[in-house]
């Protein structure tokens, strides 16, 4: 595995992370979750991602994650950065929601307990709810880090105007935001818009989320929706309407220069997102140890020449290709 320093910090995380929002839930097989956890590990990965909301059932990733880590890793806690977060909703009622502080201190005080944790290496604003002033979330933030609940704080899909305020008021406070996250791959790139550059500015690292657009930059869909994917579900993240005849095009294209670079469409997808050195890390998910591996080998080629970017930016220039 490769590592790279996060931000200005002296904390490092290796370029391919893995997240629990899908396969971890109540509703998968705990045998292959936890034969992919304990897989992530041996080959490297040792930060792995979670959210209070990760299921489902919502929270049921956090249990499952506690439960792997006890029965197979428990004595490995230290070589790995467990990060959580909360914003979003998780249980009903007026404060099971949102980036108040109640939320927050009620979220990871029960994160906590699902996991097993004394503390999570990193406890993301999982968003910014439109309400909540940043005063009060940054603050809450600061304090789960002097309450000694979590090491580092970070944020998530914070919009770029109130992501400075964010990285401000933390670093007034002595807790500086280690880490931001957004959503980012070939086929979404609003990041590149300023909140890459700020977070940079700032000293902050940078983790990608969905980098594979939800499998739309995978072969899984060069030639249409198989029965049983995302986007053959009537409820999910990934809609039929999204995997478009433009989207498919391009995605063939795309796998073609991956083939000339020996990568499937996956790797040389995540090894792009690498190429810019101000990102820390792709956090990429897994269905089976298999699609793991597959993923984990981007790393083996993280170089592209300038031909092969001008072929690609000549792909995606194409608007309609924008989520």
């Amino acid at each position: 595995m490769k590592f790279r320093f996060c931000g200005r910090s002296g904390v490092q995380m290796p370029v391919v992370s893995l997240g629990l929002w899908h396969n971890f839930g109540d509703v998968d097989d705990f045998k292959v979750a936890t034969d992919i956890v304990v897989s992530a590990f041996d080959q490297g990965i040792c930060h792995f991602d979670l959210a209070n909301n990760y299921g489902p059932a919502p929270g049921s990733a956090e249990t499952n994650f506690g439960r792997i880590l006890r029965n197979e890793l428990a004595s490995h806690r230290d070589e790995m950065l467990i990060t959580s977060k909360a914003g979003h909703e998780m249980w009903q009622g007026v404060y099971g929601d949102g980036s108040s502080r109640k939320n927050l201190m009620a979220s990871i005080n029960q994160s906590l307990k699902r996991t097993g944790l004394e503390y999570f290496d990193i406890f993301y604003s999982h968003r910014y709810d439109g309400v909540t002033p940043v005063e009060e979330t940054m603050q809450a933030l600061i304090d789960i880090v002097r309450q000694g609940k979590a090491l580092y704080v970070g944020i998530s899909k914070y919009p770029l105007d109130l992501q400075q305020k964010c990285y401000d008021i933390l670093r007034e406070a002595k807790v500086p935001c280690l880490v931001s996250q957004y959503r980012y791959s070939m086929y979404d790139r609003k990041v590149e818009g300023g909140a890459l550059k700020c977070a940079a500015d700032n000293g902050s690292g940078v983790v990608a989320f969905s980098p594979l657009a939800q499998g739309l930059l995978t072969d899984r869909y060069l030639n249409g929706i198989p029965e049983h994917s995302r986007a053959a579900r009537e409820t999910g993240f990934l809609q039929k309407g999204q995997v478009s005849e433009e989207r498919v095009a391009a995605s063939i294209k795309l796998n073609e220069i991956a083939k000339k670079r020996g990568q499937s469409l996956a790797q040389m997808a995540l090894a792009w997102i690498l190429k810019d050195e101000r990102m820390t890390s792709v956090i990429i998910g897994a269905s089976s140890v298999e699609q793991l591996n597959n993923n984990i080998k981007c790393i083996d080629n993280l170089d592209f020449s300038a031909e092969e970017l001008s072929q690609i930016e000549d792909i995606l220039k194409d608007p309609v290709l924008s989520f």
